[in-house]
């Protein structure tokens, strides 16, 4: 069992603990050039999956290669939309393309192996972020809009998702460690829920298209059909 992974710089900072958690349950890989990604988290590239543009370009020319060799694939999109031009207001993805690029994803995966995951965008500190010099804005209302926007389109398909937005709000205050990244302990705990989910996810025998429930448990409650986090992962 595998999953590959794609998205933004967030996955890429719980990742480590997300391939730790996994050991002996699944294989964890993600989309290549993490050193490359690394250079500037806030200018997508390599490993980082960027915006719904760049993820649903990236899938195609993956079909074109033959596909993804894994067995789920854990997909998000949207900080990177949701960027805001500080003079025009102009968002990076408008909120009607972003919806377009989601299904246009979801058309490209059907044809491909992977069961497909969503998982909700994380929240930013709206307060830190929107500081002057910044060559580009995000604003909590846009990251809540765009994931009702994904909500919707998943459910409508059927899709399961994890809410790791809500989830890492219930964390407490004390989260981020700049404008839109967390500290150690969060991405810990934020890995700690995709992995228990995901192992109760493939527990269960999903392996075809079906809906599932949504992942908003907080730290320490159960995601469905598993122990609790804590006693999980410690």
């Amino acid at each position: 069992m595998k999953v590959y992974v794609i998205g933004d710089s967030i996955s890429l900072q719980y990742g480590p603990y997300l391939q730790r958690y996994l050991k002996g349950i699944m294989g964890c890989v993600r989309k290549e050039g993490e050193e490359e990604a690394l250079l500037n988290l806030d200018c997508p590239q390599g490993a980082n999956g960027g915006d719904s543009s760049m993820v649903l370009s990236f899938l195609k020319g993956k079909v074109r290669a033959g596909g993804i060799d894994a067995d789920l694939l854990l997909v998000n999109c949207g900080l990177h939309d949701i960027k805001t031009d500080p003079s025009s207001g102009t968002k990076q993805v408008p909120l009607g393309q972003y919806q377009r690029n989601l299904r246009s994803i979801l058309e490209t995966v059907a044809a491909m192996r992977p069961r497909f995951i969503w998982l909700r965008t994380t929240p930013c500190d709206e307060t830190v972020h929107n500081r002057a010099g910044m060559p580009f804005y995000r604003f909590s209302a846009d990251c809540a809009e765009y994931n009702r926007a994904a909500d919707h389109i998943m459910r409508e398909a059927g899709i399961p998702s994890i809410d790791l937005h809500t989830f890492t709000l219930n964390l407490g205050a004390d989260l981020y460690c700049d404008h839109v990244h967390f500290h150690e302990h969060v991405r810990e705990k934020q890995a700690a829920l995709i992995a228990g989910w995901l192992a109760a996810f493939t527990q269960h025998g999903n392996t075809q298209p079906m809906q599932a429930p949504l992942a908003r448990a907080p730290d320490g409650q159960r995601v469905p059909g598993t122990k609790p986090l804590r006693e999980m992962y410690g």
